[in-house]
């Protein structure tokens, strides 16, 4: 477990961030390890800050390799987490240590929000990828809002398009089939690539299959079969962890898959058609006209 102690947040501060285990612990990147509000502000998506002197907030980055715990179930709470950099995951852990997944923490998200009840975190978060995340205190979190209200706000709704989101996950485990759970899963993983700036048609996924059945209430081997079948019909291609988006607008309208017969012969008929093109390119290319005399 790593528990991190934050002490006044400025640089120069030798002693801001202590560890209790070393094997566990994050490790700090050289260079920029400070983000001032406006920069916060700008990765949060939300209005820019007031007028303040950068050195009048700041806020420190921290770094985690992949497979640390930022926090675990139970731990006290004092600070949230904002994603700089990374894929991460957060769990819930049965007394029998059954791992159900609860969220994939990206670039500018929020999280920790869980232990503000109880001041107490309620879920455990686990880096999926070497992560750079940026710590937010409780208490200068609060500090702000009673400067600046507007700040606040805008804070507030942070919290609640995270809980939007949880609500639409559980209306979706309630009310989709299988194939469509996983549909919908990669039309958002798209989405959310594209507003991060990267490709929203082609991506890795940082979490295993396991990982997103536990997300969508799936087994391994739906999740696995689910993609298989995608494939097959042409709607993604995969290739281990890589996925490309072939036919989002399919993907997001799916309700179930067609039976294996008719996949069968669709898949078919589409190779079919491809070797027809490739040949119809290869007799083009031997193809040359003679030259009237």
């Amino acid at each position: 477990m790593t528990q991190i102690q934050i002490s006044e947040l400025r640089p120069g501060s030798t002693n801001a961030i202590q560890h209790t285990s070393s094997s566990e612990a994050g490790w700090q990147r050289q260079g920029k390890l400070w983000s001032n509000l406006k920069e916060l502000c700008d990765l949060l998506r939300i209005p820019a800050a007031p007028a303040v002197t950068d050195e009048e907030f700041l806020f420190q980055h921290v770094q985690f390799k992949t497979g640390q715990r930022i926090h675990t179930i139970g731990q006290p709470f004092d600070t949230l987490f904002i994603v700089h950099s990374g894929f991460l995951k957060t769990v819930l852990i049965d007394e029998y240590g059954n791992e159900q997944v609860l969220s994939f923490p990206m670039k500018g998200d929020l999280f920790g929000v869980d232990g503000i009840h109880t001041k107490r975190y309620s879920s455990e978060a686990v880096a999926l990828s070497n992560c750079d995340l940026i710590l937010l205190p409780f208490k200068k979190f609060t500090a702000l809002g009673r400067s600046y209200i507007e700040l606040e706000h805008a804070m507030y709704t942070v919290m609640s398009r995270e809980l939007v989101r949880e609500q639409s996950m559980v209306s979706m485990l309630g009310a989709l089939s299988a194939e469509a759970r996983v549909a919908r899963f990669l039309v958002s993983l798209s989405e959310r690539f594209a507003e991060m700036g990267y490709s929203s048609k082609l991506f890795n996924l940082r979490m295993t299959r396991h990982e997103i059945g536990s997300y969508l209430g799936l087994t391994l081997e739906t999740v696995s079969r689910t993609l298989s079948a995608f494939n097959e019909i042409g709607l993604i291609s995969v290739d281990q962890r890589s996925i490309g988006i072939k036919d989002v607008d399919s993907l997001r309208t799916l309700r179930r898959l067609p039976p294996s017969s008719s996949r069968s012969k669709a898949a078919g008929k589409r190779a079919r058609e491809a070797a027809a093109r490739t040949a119809t390119t290869e007799v083009s290319k031997e193809w040359t006209p003679i030259a009237a005399v």
